[in-house]
């Protein structure tokens, strides 16, 4: 009995299980899947890297001589031209110097005239002449000197810029060295960031020979810069930490819109020629590997991998692993298997990409 039993629930899960497997193949018999074909298209891809925003020249103001502040010409904020007079340093020693230095200079200059009247008629000899003389050029050499310091005690714009913020104030008693403040020249922008060594590889691709590469700059508050830069500067070497290697941008500045110590994003338009685009819902990972299930001319479902160039929104350029000739499941990854038949509709690719957000030309 016990024995008649097992044999009859046996044959029970058996056609149980022919049942099941029937009706899972019904089921996807009944299932009809979207597959299209990559596209060729030329396209551009826009990468955006983070920056530093700095001015072409930057520099700190110190003073070179020591002494009370005695006068502040100009203001925090301000643009000032080259030349043009900011700070003045209380010059009274300097110019009692100066006037002391002067007048032995005189003295040693009417000494000097006396002397080579002598030695003209003879009266002295050439050593005197000759020391008188040394005189005259060491008074004169300690004149200029004194001179060089009286003009320290005033501090003028090297160039044109704009005067950042006073480290000091009017009456500081400052020493030499002392910072007083800095100046920026914003007429025109260096601006900074690093680059991957494979998107580095991708750019001198598509790079015309000798031309300069052109780039954008996204600004802080996410409006794009009026102005294009050009890439005229990349470092020498990669950082073995990082990968990356730096370039730096310059862009022009009229408006003076950009300030020293901005940051923002810099984004470059990378061309692709006859890029093989498909949509990225089209693929799966396997290991950190992209695939895409190839549909045969039997209707038979096979895995490929495939290499990926760039990735744009919601599509995969991609540089090996699939042609424009091949047909490529685009939904239902999750319900098929390796070497399954399945039934499809054909979806043109065209079609396919005008309902996804991207954003190619």
């Amino acid at each position: 009995m016990i024995k008649k039993a097992f044999v009859f629930l046996a044959f029970s899960l058996a056609f149980l299980n022919i049942s099941c497997q029937s009706n899972k193949e019904e089921k996807h018999e009944k299932h009809t899947f979207s597959v299209t074909s990559p596209i060729e298209k030329d396209t551009i891809i826009l990468k955006e890297y983070v920056a530093q925003i700095r001015s072409v020249n930057h520099i700190e103001l110190r003073a070179q001589e020591k002494g009370y502040l005695q006068k502040i010409y100009v203001d925090e904020g301000q643009f000032v031209k080259k030349g043009q007079l900011l700070f003045k340093i209380m010059p009274n020693l300097y110019e009692a110097d100066a006037n002391k230095a002067k007048a032995e200079a005189n003295y040693a200059l009417i000494e000097y005239k006396n002397t080579k009247q002598l030695y003209d008629t003879k009266v002295v000899s050439a050593n005197e002449l000759a020391l008188s003389k040394a005189k005259y050029d060491k008074a004169q050499a300690e004149l200029a000197s004194t001179k060089t310091h009286l003009q320290f005690t005033e501090i003028r714009a090297p160039f044109d810029g704009i005067i950042d913020r006073f480290h000091v104030r009017l009456g500081s008693l400052i020493t030499e060295g002392d910072l007083l403040t800095e100046l920026a020249d914003n007429s025109k922008m260096w601006v900074y960031f690093n680059v991957p060594e494979a998107e580095y590889l991708d750019q001198m691709a598509h790079k015309t020979k000798n031309a300069k590469l052109q780039v954008d700059l996204k600004m802080a508050n996410g409006e794009m810069f009026d102005h294009k830069g050009v890439v005229e500067t990349i470092e020498a070497d990669f950082d073995n930490e990082t990968g990356n290697i730096a370039y730096r941008a310059t862009f022009p500045n009229p408006q003076g819109l950009l300030r020293f110590g901005q940051t923002g994003n810099i984004v470059i338009n990378t061309p692709f020629k006859h890029a093989v685009l498909i949509p990225q819902k089209a693929t799966f990972e396997v290991l950190d590997k992209k695939y895409v299930y190839v549909v045969t001319k039997d209707n038979v479902v096979k895995a490929r991998e495939i290499k990926i160039a760039a990735e744009i929104s919601h599509v995969y350029i991609v540089n090996a692993g699939l042609q424009t000739s091949d047909k490529i499941l685009l939904d239902g990854l999750r319900l098929v298997k390796e070497n399954e038949k399945i039934s499809y509709k054909f979806v043109q690719s065209a079609k396919v990409l005008s309902n996804l957000e991207l954003y190619a030309e």
